[in-house]
Parts: C-alpha cells; structure tokens; sequence
C-alpha cells in the first residue's frame, strides 16, 4: 500500500524527474523491502557520526540531482575503513556539482542481483530480474515477466538464467536466501503496480544476496514525464 509519505517522496522529486537514492530507499523502505543502515550527511562531521554507527568499512556514495548514474564519475567508493578516509572522500565529492551531501552506509557482500520496472505502453508493469553490477548491461542476464509477479515467478525467472548456478552456492559458498529474495521481487512488483501511473521505471541495483538477507544497495525511481 503506498503510504501518504511515500506519496510525497514521489511528489518532491517531480522537479527533477526522478528520485534520488537516498529518498528512493526510504520509499522501497516503506514499502517493506530490506536497505542498508546509513543516512544522509551534509558535512564530514556527519558522515562521521553515521559510520560511527553502522561500523567500518562503509560505503559512501555522493547525492546530487545532477547525477544520476554515480559509477561513472567515480562518486561510488567502497570499503573505507576509518574515518579519515570517509572525510577525504566527504571532501573530493563535495565538489561535484549539485552536491547535496553523502549517502554513508554499511558495506553488505553478496550476489549482486537487479530487480527493475518499466512501464510498457501496452502491457504494464513489466519487472525484470536477473544477474546486477556494474555488468548488467554488459551481460543482459536478465528474466521478464509481467507484475504482479508471483513466487512461482520468481523460481522460474532465476530458473531461466544463464547464472543460475550463483543461486544454488557456487563452488562451495553458501547459496543466497531465496525466501529473502522471493519475498523482495513479489513485494515490489506490488508496489510497481500501485504507481505505475506515475513513473516510467525503476532499478534496484544492484540488490545483494547473502545468505542471510536480500538487501537493496542501489535504488532509483525515473518518473513518468509530465
């Protein structure tokens, strides 16, 4: 069910014509799927305070409406283990434009998994699935199928993929929670439902599989143009 807040979340970000991660996390949040520890910092005094909570290493990932994919400026840093290495990221990314503060956040391992929405004119919400990264368009091992997607689904779509050895434990390493991730693709092809009017698709990438949770890394809502 989509909540009045995240009604507003939506609403708030039609100025840009999409929806930053972190409010794109509270939104999936909302809706009952599983993200990362972590928060928001305007200064490096805050980034502090967050990693001082989650514990080291963090993530720390810069926020800006004018940069939509992060990877491709380097505005993704991973496994900093001490604060001074989170400030000096704080201080390098502060300078990229439109810089609005750094998402600092517990650095979770897994399979990396995409989960994303995309309206089609004809048929709906249609939610993909297959294996996530950096790689994803590279490798295209993806599954479709048409919301509301049902467990069944879910089995079938990881069924169908070329990968689907990284679901069953691979070469010894415990095999992800599929109960997790089931419950995370069904629960967002409900919420692609409910706002498919209003937006023209969604990526959640990428999505880390461990054996213990399913956890989204990345979100970002494109909404549908006025």
């Amino acid at each position: 069910m989509v909540t009045r807040e995240m009604q507003n979340i939506l609403a708030d970000a039609r100025e840009h014509g999409w929806v930053m991660e972190p409010q794109a996390k509270r939104f999936f949040a909302l809706a009952g799927l599983d993200v990362p520890r972590g928060g928001l910092a305007r200064t490096p005094e805050e980034a502090g305070q967050i990693a001082g909570v989650t514990g080291y290493p963090v993530v720390a990932k810069v926020v800006s409406p004018a940069i939509i994919h992060k990877s491709d400026i380097g505005g993704v840093v991973t496994g900093l283990a001490n604060r001074e290495d989170l400030e000096e990221t704080f201080s390098r990314l502060s300078k990229t434009e439109g810089f609005e503060g750094l998402l600092v956040e517990e650095q979770l391992e897994g399979i990396e998994v995409i989960i994303g929405a995309k309206i089609d004119r004809q048929f709906g919400p249609v939610i993909l699935m297959g294996l996530g990264g950096t790689m994803a368009e590279i490798y295209g091992d993806v599954a479709l199928r048409m919301a509301p997607v049902t467990e069944r689904d879910v089995s079938s779509m990881v069924g169908g993929l070329r990968g689907k050895v990284l679901f069953t434990g691979y070469r010894g390493s415990r095999p992800p929670d599929m109960g997790a991730l089931t419950a995370l693709v069904t629960a967002f092809s409900i919420i692609i439902e409910e706002i498919g009017d209003m937006i023209d698709s969604v990526d959640l990438n990428p999505v880390l599989c461990s054996w213990k949770r399913c956890t989204v890394a990345d979100a970002r809502i494109m909404l549908k143009k006025s």
